[in-house]
């Protein structure tokens, strides 16, 4: 319901297809441009004293800028419960997310003045950096990655290809009935697998736990090298369905790592926001209660 309920947002006139990238003609790319060219000029034509650096009439007005901004782009967490149109409908505002928080690189760097160092103040730098690139990788994410998901589903959801998975399971289980009670034994205990299971790591990577599918059917194949007659024809059989089942649980994987690949940078832009936000304060204390 809440997809069709953006998608019917983000339609209602001819570009309703556009991108929130090229929302309204680069609307919000334009604005966070034309402001990071303002800022930059101002900071090479002008010459306080002391020189442009957080300590500055300018470097507190970028400051200030940079702080309000980043305070506004948190509630875009906010924003997404609410759907509304036009202005700031819900790709309005996620465009404006992604090209202010790309001026902040400008505005903040400035507001430095160039000054680092091993201070609270740098830590607030280096976090809102850590937020931005961790955002750059999301939006490339979502525009590149949904399309490898759909095309490594084909026509199937997720959960058809488990299904397919458990249908090859029963197959398997039956199919090594005629096996001998120690290859029957290595084929049922590769049964039900659990493709999702495992840490981040695993999913990221699809790495695969010893044991399992992979493992019976290496077995299998050399135990059906060295057979003949029935116990051949029963092992190939098995054989046939332990490579299907590695397909599926293969496609399975992919699909798992895909979608932890476009979940992944969640996990470091959130929590890094906080700590930003926690650093920003300290950082503005310490300036108005200590220097």
């Amino acid at each position: 319901m809440a997809t069709r309920g953006i998608a019917r947002t983000d339609l209602g006139d001819s570009a309703g297809h556009e991108s929130f990238l090229r929302h309204r003609r680069y609307y919000w790319a334009k604005i966070a441009g034309g402001f990071s060219a303002l800022a930059l000029l101002i900071y090479l034509l002008t010459d306080p004293q002391p020189r442009a650096n957080g300590g500055s009439w300018y470097g507190y007005l970028l400051g200030t800028i940079g702080f309000g901004l980043i305070l506004w782009l948190t509630a875009l967490g906010i924003r997404k419960r609410n759907i509304t149109r036009k202005a700031w409908s819900l790709k309005g505002w996620t465009s404006a997310h992604i090209y202010l928080g790309l001026s902040l690189i400008v505005i903040a760097t400035l507001h430095t003045g160039f000054q680092f160092g091993w201070n609270v103040h740098t830590l607030a730098y280096a976090l809102m950096m850590v937020v931005i690139i961790s955002g750059i990788y999301g939006v490339t994410a979502y525009a590149v990655l949904p399309k490898a998901l759909s095309d490594n589903r084909g026509e199937m959801t997720a959960v058809q290809m488990i299904d397919a998975v458990e249908s090859i399971d029963k197959q398997i289980q039956i199919s090594a009935q005629p096996l001998s009670d120690e290859d029957s034994m290595v084929v049922l205990n590769s049964l039900g697998e659990d493709p999702f299971g495992g840490g981040l790591w695993r999913r990221l990577t699809g790495t695969v736990k010893r044991g399992g599918n992979a493992e019976a059917l290496k077995i299998i194949r050399r135990r059906l090298a060295e057979s003949e007659g029935e116990a051949a024809i029963a092992l190939d059989q098995v054989t046939v369905l332990l490579q299907r089942k590695a397909a599926a649980l293969s496609r399975i994987r992919r699909h798992v790592r895909i979608r932890a690949m476009l979940e992944i940078w969640l996990y470091v832009h959130i929590p890094v926001t906080f700590a930003l936000i926690a650093a920003l304060i300290a950082h503005v204390i310490s300036v108005f209660f200590y220097w």
